[in-house]
């Protein structure tokens, strides 16, 4: 119900609706309940990013109190249009479409309100004049309410937009720095088994031969041969060091770091461990971890960002089952899913490591399973 925000984010909130409050309170008010209307729309005003649904209650609650006590549009009403746009900007599903049903009913309301109520219907009984202005005034609370809904839909959908595209350029270069280093290691990798295999081959033809200029030219060319295998491995080391992240890698006490990280990007994640959690070395911890980074940000990237993604590392005796299901978008239903480089990484961090990956569609979501031998 409440979103997580910063310090500075919930300050600047709460600063904007006591400026507003402060300003309309130099103004004259007709009448004390105005005061009570004026209070409930500077409140739903500094929660609207906090919680959105409960600033569109609040917000409809002060318009209730308004129209009960027969007051006038309010420069207060205004709160009304931010809080529609944080309903699509930051609200769930179930809150955004509310807030769209919000202005839809709200313009309905307060334009018979004000045309029937306030225009006084029932004192000059002309009711053809008021026929004529009622589409006018429908047709503007219509745009006013749903337009501030629209925009803030189209904010939210421009930023899910950009951190998909920032994701996949962080997937893309993670993919380039894979292979390098994949081909380091087969560059690594030949250096040492030919250089090995001459020093094995030279070591094991000078302990049968009696010849000493033979047995010095044996060692001379295991000496050459260690000396040049060791600055290229040195070299190749060097590359490694350079291509890796600075600091520690990430272990499993960093999965609800990794989390919250996620969770402000607008994903819910659910976190569960079952079972006694088990002591296992830095690489399967370093799977693990990357398993459910990776997983995580292709659900962010892929899934609906509405819908909870579970998370479950069950320990058992002789392995950890990972599961990491997120729901896929309805309009994405019908396409079938195409692997990528993520997916591949996932297997790959698994096989490296003894365990198994399997990853599908089962119903309407997207599973993730892994088995690592702890």
């Amino acid at each position: 119900m409440f979103r997580r925000l910063t310090p500075v984010q919930l300050a600047v909130d709460v600063g904007i609706a006591l400026v507003a409050l402060l300003v309309r309170a130099t103004m004259s008010f007709e009448s004390p309940i105005l005061w009570g209307v004026v209070v409930l729309m500077a409140a739903a005003l500094a929660i609207r990013r906090l919680s959105p649904g409960l600033a569109l209650a609040v917000a409809w609650l002060g318009a209730i109190v308004q129209m009960a006590g027969m007051q006038a549009p309010d420069p207060s009403n205004l709160a009304i249009l931010a809080v529609l746009f944080a309903t699509a900007r930051y609200g769930g599903r179930i809150v955004r479409w509310v807030g769209l049903a919000s202005a839809g009913l709200g313009a309905l309301v307060s334009t018979g309100y004000v045309v029937f109520i306030l225009g006084g219907l029932f004192v000059y009984n002309d009711l053809a004049s008021y026929l004529r202005v009622l589409p006018f005034a429908l047709i503007g609370a219509i745009t006013t309410l749903g337009l501030s809904w629209t925009i803030g839909l189209l904010v939210r959908t421009w930023d899910n937009a950009r951190q998909s595209r920032r994701a996949q350029r962080a997937a893309e270069q993670a993919v380039v720095v894979e292979q390098e280093r994949n081909r380091i290691a087969r560059d690594m990798h030949d250096v040492v088994a030919h250089s090995l295999a001459v020093v094995i081959a030279q070591a094991d033809g000078a302990r049968y031969v009696g010849d000493k200029d033979a047995t010095d030219a044996a060692l001379s060319t295991i000496s050459a041969t260690a000396r040049e295998a060791l600055a290229d491995v040195r070299l190749l080391l060097g590359q490694l060091r350079h291509n890796q992240d600075e600091g520690p890698q990430p272990v499993l006490a960093d999965l609800d770091r990794l989390v919250e990280q996620m969770r402000s990007s607008g994903l819910v994640v659910a976190l569960e461990q079952r079972g006694s959690v088990a002591v296992v070395p830095a690489t399967r911890e370093l799977a693990l971890y990357r398993i459910v980074q990776e997983a995580l940000t292709n659900a962010l990237r892929h899934g609906d960002t509405d819908e909870e993604v579970v998370v479950l590392l069950d320990w058992g005796t002789d392995a950890a089952s990972l599961t990491i299901s997120n729901a896929l978008p309805s309009r994405r239903s019908a396409e079938p899913h195409t692997p990528g480089h993520g997916l591949a990484g996932m297997r790959e961090r698994a096989l490296l490591v003894g365990g198994t990956l399997e990853a599908g569609r089962q119903n309407e979501h997207w599973v993730v399973s892994a088995r690592i031998p702890v």
